[in-house]
């Protein structure tokens, strides 16, 4: 088959988050079972800084009179995958983020930027002859890329199917209905049962409606989104499209996160020999000020600042895990105030709190090999990548039973395979709870160490889950 992927991030290209490790691993599994597969993300400086630049380049014109644009095609590093790159000066060449302006703010043309991503994908299924190259099957990746399938089905003729992917329903591309015709929608498709919601229009919408299967990141928010609650404002229409709904629990990338070969730690380790953890966790409390002692818990946070990593709830339940004797790294940015308020904490406990805001992947890295327990306290999870990153470092996460969370990690109450630590209400009792039957268990090393080698041999790469996407395309096709 020839599938096209379509994102708005791509690892080690360009990052914000656990959809950008989607991007980049999956096509390159699906490569390896023998799949013809191409990418094509927008053009950022981030991209191009990352990159070979193409060889060659195709132009696009100016499809919605938001600028000239062209497609070039490279390859991603350090793997044999092809990749299209839209580069459109006037909307991608800028200082900042993939979503977000120097000051944090939306990109106040974000509705053409990623409707620009989606045209051109659209021109590459109409332009397949001339290309020598047309895809069997499109495959978009949230909202970003959700008026491709929208294109693709209100042209009507010959088309590529297509699978829409939602990664956090949580974020549904809403934009003014005024843009309509900006990002060349027919007036037609502003409607219950088209783009519109609640009078406005959202990309997510066009993706979950206009695709010919729906997939979510876990088998469990598959069932969540269908729900008032899960489903945001989304629970109607997926019921609707529920018989072409179903929910493929991501992978990761097992060279990229390796800590028997991860260059980014100063010890590799693995999980016949612990040494190397060992000495991870010392380098890490020396690194961040905190006391070099192997018998304290040193627990970790890698997350978005958000009401949706429930990190509110750390801060409740801070000072109960405080005076267990822990200590805690936290590494992330979002939220102003909880920002601020991780920082006062930081300062009132400096030996047992040490704050880095913003995200360094290589200190991710080092926060994975070093830590004991990682918190993943999230009120909602479609997925979640760190706590199976977690895992394969043998740091035991301490989660909310939801979405991938509930999917991946088994309770050290629950049966012989457990792996981790799950608690089921988003408060600061049941968090703390969690966390001090964690640190009770952490105090006996041998029933510990146990646990620890049960979650790094557990198999959370994407062979298993890339050949579900490939079974899916197949009967698509």
């Amino acid at each position: 088959m020839k599938i096209l992927s379509i994102a708005s991030e791509m690892y080690p290209l360009v990052k914000t988050g656990g959809l950008g490790d989607v991007a980049g691993a999956l096509p390159v599994a699906l490569t390896q079972l023998g799949e013809d597969v191409r990418v094509m993300v927008p053009g950022y400086r981030q991209v191009f800084d990352s990159m070979e630049p193409p060889g060659s380049w195709i132009p696009l014109g100016d499809p919605l009179g938001a600028g000239e644009a062209r497609l070039g095609l490279g390859r991603l590093p350090g793997e044999d995958l092809p990749v299209w790159v839209v580069d459109c000066p006037d909307l991608y060449d800028r200082k900042g983020g993939a979503y977000l302006d120097r000051k944090g703010k939306d990109w106040a043309d974000n509705h053409l930027r990623f409707a620009m991503l989606c045209r051109a994908a659209a021109m590459v299924c109409d332009a397949g002859a001339q290309l020598g190259w047309r895809p069997d099957i499109v495959h978009a990746h949230d909202w970003q890329a959700g008026l491709l399938p929208a294109y693709l089905a209100l042209r009507g003729g010959r088309r590529p199917a297509s699978v829409f992917t939602i990664h956090n329903i949580g974020f549904g591309g809403l934009f003014p209905a005024t843009v309509l015709p900006d990002v060349g929608l027919p007036e037609e498709s502003f409607s219950q049962h088209g783009v519109e919601f609640y009078q406005q229009l959202s990309f997510l919408k066009a993706g979950i409606h206009y695709s010919d299967h729906v997939t979510t990141v876990s088998p469990t928010y598959a069932e969540e989104v269908l729900t008032e609650e899960g489903g945001m404002g989304f629970s109607g229409v997926l019921a609707a499209r529920q018989d072409d709904l179903s929910g493929i629990l991501n992978g990761i990338d097992t060279h990229v996160w390796n800590p028997a070969g991860d260059p980014l730690i100063a010890h590799p380790f693995e999980s016949a020999k612990m040494t190397g953890k060992r000495a991870n966790k010392a380098a890490l409390q020396e690194e961040t000020g905190l006391e070099v002692r192997r018998d304290i818990p040193l627990l970790g946070i890698i997350s978005r600042f958000t009401v949706q990593k429930g990190l509110d709830l750390v801060l409740q339940a801070l000072p109960e895990i405080l005076a267990q004797g822990a200590q805690l790294v936290v590494l992330g940015s979002g939220d102003p105030d909880q920002e601020r308020a991780f920082a006062v904490a930081a300062k009132a406990h400096p030996g047992q709190l040490q704050l880095r805001v913003g995200y360094d992947e290589a200190f991710a890295h080092r926060i994975q090999a070093g830590c004991d327990m990682l918190l993943v306290p999230s009120r909602f999870e479609p997925c979640g990548l760190t706590q199976l990153y977690a895992m394969r470092y043998g740091t035991l996460p301490i989660v909310r039973r939801t979405g991938g969370l509930a999917d991946t990690v088994v309770d050290v109450k629950d049966g012989k395979e457990n792996t981790g630590f799950v608690f089921e209400k988003a408060t600061a009792e049941d968090l703390n709870g969690a966390v001090t039957r964690a640190v009770a268990l952490f105090r006996h090393p041998r029933k510990w160490s146990i646990v620890q080698r049960r979650a790094m041999v557990q198999n959370f790469s994407w062979q298993s889950s890339a050949q579900r996407y490939r079974d899916l395309f197949q009967t698509l096709v």
